[in-house]
């Protein structure tokens, strides 16, 4: 039988595939599950050799076989990233764990995909993964199972409050729900404990790319617009990242104590 960590590393290619495609369907409103797979500029059915991932990409030179436009190079890349989730969850990760590990890598690279491009954080993904997370903390914490259940109620409290609080005070939206169920997911697969960790961690990589686009701007001698207030960021993708170092690695406190 083969090990977790090379079953995860096989299957993860097909899970990106898959996700891939939810990633750009799921925000246009098309079926997921339903329907075979088409090419988005001919609509012409794609066969199973087009369909390996990575490989079938390459095989096609990046083009359909139909009409010859051009496929996005984001889905083989989102292939890769899941393997390298993947391989990254069976280094640190030992045993059957990797798999559950893995998934959520998946989840949040999907989401953060998906909130970069469109500014949204499907209740699709964002629910099953609180939910998951839960099932998760039953299975290898039961005596902490209620501090996931309250890191989950206290992650979707906090960012729920803070959005409340500056529509009240600026008359618009801020931070959206997406993010407070998001957040709430996290406080489900982590608990409570590591909910400081995972808004501090998020916010410093949020500044830290703003700041490293700004530097790079300038090195480029282009003339970079200063950060604003009422600048829209998607704020998602950085809580992915900080949801999933923390999941690796724990919580600020855990690794200091």
């Amino acid at each position: 039988m083969a090990s977790p960590a090379l079953s995860a590393l096989v299957l993860s290619p097909f899970a990106g595939s898959f996700l891939a495609n939810l990633a750009v369907r799921l925000p246009a409103g098309e079926g997921v599950v339903r329907g075979r797979s088409r090419c988005r500029s001919c609509g012409a059915t794609l066969g199973v050799t087009d369909l390996v991932p990575i490989v079938g990409w390459l095989l096609l030179g990046g083009r359909c076989r139909h009409c010859r436009a051009p496929i996005s190079a984001f889905y083989p890349r989102f292939e890769l990233a899941c393997i390298a989730v993947a391989l990254w969850a069976a280094l640190v990760v030992p045993g059957w764990p990797v798999w559950p590990t893995s998934l959520l890598g998946w989840l949040l690279l999907t989401l953060a995909a998906i909130d970069r491009a469109h500014f949204i954080l499907p209740d699709m993904l964002t629910l099953p993964l609180l939910g998951l997370g839960l099932a998760v903390a039953a299975v290898l914490a039961p005596d902490r199972l209620g501090d996931h259940a309250i890191g989950a109620a206290a992650g979707f409290a906090a960012f729920a409050l803070i959005a409340a609080a500056y529509r009240r005070v600026r008359g618009r939206e801020g931070l959206g729900l997406g993010d407070a169920k998001l957040l709430a997911a996290g406080g489900a697969w982590l608990g409570w404990q590591a909910l400081p960790t995972v808004v501090a961690g998020a916010a410093g990589l949020a500044l830290a790319v703003a700041l490293a686009a700004r530097a790079l701007a300038a090195l480029g001698g282009a003339s970079a617009p200063p950060l604003a207030a009422d600048q829209r960021l998607a704020f998602g993708p950085y809580l992915c990242a900080a949801i999933w170092l923390v999941w690796l690695y724990g919580p600020l406190s855990a690794a200091g104590g």
